[in-house]
């Protein structure tokens, strides 16, 4: 599908930065006038994807994340999130729900989270090389609008 836009963040998985993504995916996402509905899913399945890349990925450094958002024809929106950290050995295992990494204090749930309000979820790892996470959400046409 033809790109008819996109932006690339590169930024410290540095935690701060986490609501810093989270804004900008919604910020570049106005310009397919999405409801308030689809803007609140976005934010959070960003902000999922970017907090597994700075907790999971990179836990006893600091490390690089890049979010690229696209809006491809057919009005698509499409996220891509990108560590460069210690990647996920069993990818299916991580996607369980409550399976986690992390600790007591978190929940395992950041991939189904994603998965529930992105209408596409597609996860990429290698252990040593990094974890790319592909969300896709198509915003509907609302009568009215171009």
């Amino acid at each position: 599908m033809k790109v008819e836009n996109q932006v690339t963040l590169d930024f410290p998985s540095r935690s701060a930065n986490e609501g810093f993504a989270r804004a900008a995916a919604a910020c570049f996402a106005a310009q397919l006038d999405p409801t308030l509905e689809e803007v609140n899913d976005i934010k959070t399945a960003v902000s999922e994807a970017v907090t597994n890349a700075i907790v999971h990925a990179y836990p006893d450094t600091i490390g690089r994340v890049t979010v690229k958002l696209r809006v491809r024809e057919g009005n698509l929106l499409e996220i891509v999130v990108k560590d460069r950290g210690v990647g996920i050995a069993d990818v299916e295992r991580a996607r369980t729900p409550l399976f986690t990494t992390g600790g007591e204090e978190r929940s395992g749930m950041g991939f189904t989270i994603m998965e529930s309000f992105m209408d596409t979820l597609k996860v990429r790892s290698a252990p040593g090389k990094g974890t790319t996470v592909t969300m896709g959400r198509r915003i509907a046409r609302r009568a009215g609008r171009g």
